[in-house]
């Protein structure tokens, strides 16, 4: 991801701080091994990196006990520096190294020669400030792919060397998305003088410890991008809108993500979140621990206690839960409405902001900024409260619903919707049912749908009809068992089989009221989703309505419910399906008795 834009520092403030980078002492930094374990020496004393990247207050983040902050360029940083030391921080100074999908070519001669005297001349400018803590060049320099072509790696190392030659004091490091393909063993075979392997990371990074070593990494290593899932190792809706976790959710993520990475103290060095600050990417509130107004989310009261021990003197507040009230699949024009419940801990008094925007066309941009689109404020009919109403735009097209909580001492919550206006095309029936049908549980020996439609991470799924204990009725039920901790997964019941809106199919389940089903997880606790209808208009042959809810089972039986009424049943193809991501472990749950009626 590239670097949020640097903000500026009053002038002031410059000529109120004693240390400027062209005449200050640099604070030694090292490297050592004792004993198989690496740890980072500053000034001779063991650091540990709490971090976070961007450069939002650096009071707020050295008051929540966070002790270091990164750049992705090195452009302008001398303010940067001068705060960040005058907070007590410590900076991994980044050197940007160009990206070919940019048009960069590690082939062209004068092109990498100007890049590595670029990086002279920074190294030089900034080496002996007492904030700089490592050398961070590059930033995922390698691309998307395999990672192995060898012209990158060897300009990367060539700065590398060049770094170590003019600043002996503090070690160098790269910085790779993710591990996959060949780039630790690039980084470990043709980058002698990279001391470091930074990694971005961020649904695989309770799982990266491992995965280090047996990709062949000894170096040792920090996590210099993690958070929440990224809009890629996330569900999506039945258009292909990614699922965004809420502001509870992530500071969930924020937790397991450092306290995974604080564990591995043999090669693991610290870890840096991501983002200190705000910045649009896959939507308007992915990535970002705090607002554009600089109200704190959850992810920041969550790392201060990891970070510090202590919890910060108020809490943001929680989003427990956003409930749609009518389909998320609307025609032009239609309403939608919602409503957000909230918890404040600190019980302070809380205002709502509901906004509607147009979709992301691009969600995964590999950090390139995104414009801000222009909010469709006339489309709130009700706002203001934790319950919305909106109409819908006229033209077709794909939305975005952002629900913010704002409490009295600065904090702020977070969720948002992604909803389809339809263009009007009629639906084609499919031929009727007769009422009940059972899609899932006994008495489906003639159920025209078929569990078909594996998604996600599908070799650690497994359904067994024959093998859950204590089912709700009947002599069985399915058991489902999700082995992954760190991505997602689902299945789809489909009609016809293995299909994704190409052929033609479906019945029509014009009269049923209901939806229900019977769910139950093994411990209890387990977060899964539900729901019907997962082809949406894109599709030459789609389902004709959708809903879904997510629910966090108990070990008891339970039975929920889609309420039908008003919806147009006249094809469901996908009548049925569940997912599960983001959990901190592998999970199995069981469902019984998936009727219309």
């Amino acid at each position: 991801m590239s670097a949020p834009r640097l903000l500026a520092i009053s002038a002031l403030w410059v000529m109120l701080t004693p240390m400027g980078g062209a005449h200050a002492k640099p604070i030694p930094v090292e490297l050592r091994r004792v004993e198989g374990s690496w740890t980072l020496l500053r000034d001779g004393e063991p650091f540990q990196i709490k971090g976070a990247g961007g450069q939002a207050s650096f009071q707020l983040l050295a008051s929540a006990g966070g002790n270091a902050t990164r750049t992705w360029g090195a452009e302008g940083i001398e303010e940067l520096l001068d705060e960040a030391h005058a907070q007590g921080l410590g900076v991994v100074v980044g050197i940007w190294l160009g990206h070919q999908r940019h048009g960069f070519d590690y082939s062209d001669v004068d092109q990498v020669a100007e890049q590595y005297a670029r990086a002279e001349r920074l190294i030089k400018q900034h080496k002996d400030h007492p904030a700089v803590l490592l050398w961070g060049i590059g930033n995922e320099m390698e691309g998307f792919g395999e990672g192995k072509d060898a012209a990158v790696w060897s300009a990367v190392n060539n700065v590398a060397a060049l770094a170590k030659r003019l600043d002996p004091h503090h070690p160098t490091m790269t910085v790779t998305a993710e591990i996959g393909g060949d780039r630790i063993k690039a980084i470990h075979s043709l980058c002698p003088d990279v001391d470091i392997v930074g990694v971005n990371t961020y649904g695989g990074v309770t799982s990266l410890p491992k995965r280090y070593r047996a990709a062949g990494g000894t170096k040792p290593y920090i996590v210099t991008e993690t958070g929440p899932p990224g809009a890629w190792e996330v569900g999506k809706t039945g258009w292909g809108a990614p699922l965004e976790p809420n502001s509870t959710e992530k500071a969930s993520f924020y937790r397991r993500a450092y306290e995974a990475i604080a564990k591995d103290d043999t090669l693991a060095l610290g870890s840096f979140m991501f983002l200190w600050g705000h910045k649009r990417e896959a939507t308007a509130t992915w990535y970002g621990m705090l607002l554009p107004g600089g109200q704190r989310t959850e992810a920041v009261d969550v790392m201060a206690k990891a970070w510090s021990g202590k919890a910060l003197p108020n809490q943001a507040p929680r989003i427990m839960q956003l409930i749609n009230k009518t389909d998320s699949v609307l025609p032009p024009g239609g309403i939608f409405e919602a409503r957000v419940v909230v918890e404040d801990p600190n019980r302070d008094p809380v205002t709502f902001e509901w906004r509607l925007e147009p979709e992301e066309k691009e969600h995964m941009t590999g950090g390139d900024l995104q414009p801000e689109p222009e909010p469709l404020t006339k489309a709130i009919l009700q706002n203001g409260g934790p319950s919305v109403r909106v109409r819908m735009p006229d033209r077709p097209g794909q939305f975005r619903l952002y629900a913010f909580v704002y409490d009295s001492a600065g904090g702020a919550a977070v969720a948002n919707v992604p909803l389809k206006v339809l263009d009007g095309v009629n639906v084609v029936s499919g031929p009727p049912l007769q009422l009940p049908v059972v899609v899932a549980g006994e008495g489906t020996d003639t159920a025209p749908w078929v569990s078909s439609g594996w998604m996600g991470e599908t070799e650690a799924i497994n359904m067994d009809p024959q093998a859950c204990p204590e089912p709700h009725g009947g002599q069985t039920c399915l058991r489902i068992r999700y082995e992954r901790g760190d991505s997602w997964g689902g299945v789809a019941w489909q009609h016809p089989i293995e299909d994704w809106g190409d052929k033609a199919g479906g019945f029509d389940l014009s009269g049923s009221k209901t939806l229900s089903f019977w769910a139950r997880g093994k411990r209890g606790g387990e977060k899964v989703k539900f729901g019907f209808g997962l082809l949406g208009q894109d599709k030459t042959h789609y389902d004709s309505a959708r809903d879904e809810m997510e629910v966090r089972l108990t070990s008891r039986w339970k039975r929920y419910r889609f309420d039908l009424q008003g919806k147009d049943l006249r094809r469901i193809k996908t009548p049925f399906f569940w997912s599960a991501a983001g959990q901190t472990r592998p999970l199995e749950f069981y469902v019984d008795d998936v009727r219309y009626e």
